[in-house]
């Protein structure tokens, strides 16, 4: 007769493997994608003022850049400003208000994010193809799992109108 221990696993221990693997992984993806930003000696608040643009995908005015990114409308206006300055970013008055200031990409710009976005792509790539078969479809099998149920999705309740960029 065979007896069978069954650990269960507690929150707890769930989070502290999962913030480790996704520590790991994006670490791996981090450092490819990091060469150009750090070429083009970008803040980290350039960089995320970049990426807040190339997430919307529209132009909008500085306020809401601010207000997306935690920074004063000072700081948002600096960073654009300098982003203006490498071509990465261009301003223009709003036609229907001259005061505010309309904020998108530039093809320079979105060929930065672009690279940057598909640099971590192609590690997530590499680590999907280095995973022995049998792990890699127990992670595919929880994971679509997980995705086809509604831990991950937003409740209508809780829903701000306002979406944060990072």
């Amino acid at each position: 007769m065979k007896y069978y221990c069954t650990v269960t696993t507690t929150p707890d221990d769930l989070y502290l493997a999962l913030e480790d693997f996704i520590r790991r992984l994006l670490s791996l993806a981090e450092s490819d994608g990091m060469d150009v930003l750090i070429e083009m000696d970008l803040s980290f608040s350039h960089v995320r003022t970049l990426f807040c643009l190339a997430h919307i995908g529209e132009e909008i005015p500085i306020n809401a850049i601010a207000d997306r990114l935690g920074l004063s409308v000072a700081a948002a206006g600096r960073n654009v400003e300098q982003l203006v300055n490498l071509d990465l970013v261009e301003r223009r008055e709003s036609p229907d208000d001259r005061r505010v200031k309309l904020i998108s990409l530039t093809d320079a710009g979105q060929k930065v994010a672009g690279q940057h976005l598909e640099s971590k792509r192609a590690s997530i790539r590499t680590f999907t193809q280095k995973l022995p078969a049998g792990q890699r479809e127990d992670l595919h099998r929880s994971l679509t799992d997980i995705l086809a149920g509604t831990t991950l999705r937003p409740s209508p309740q809780g829903k701000d109108s306002k979406e944060n960029c990072i």
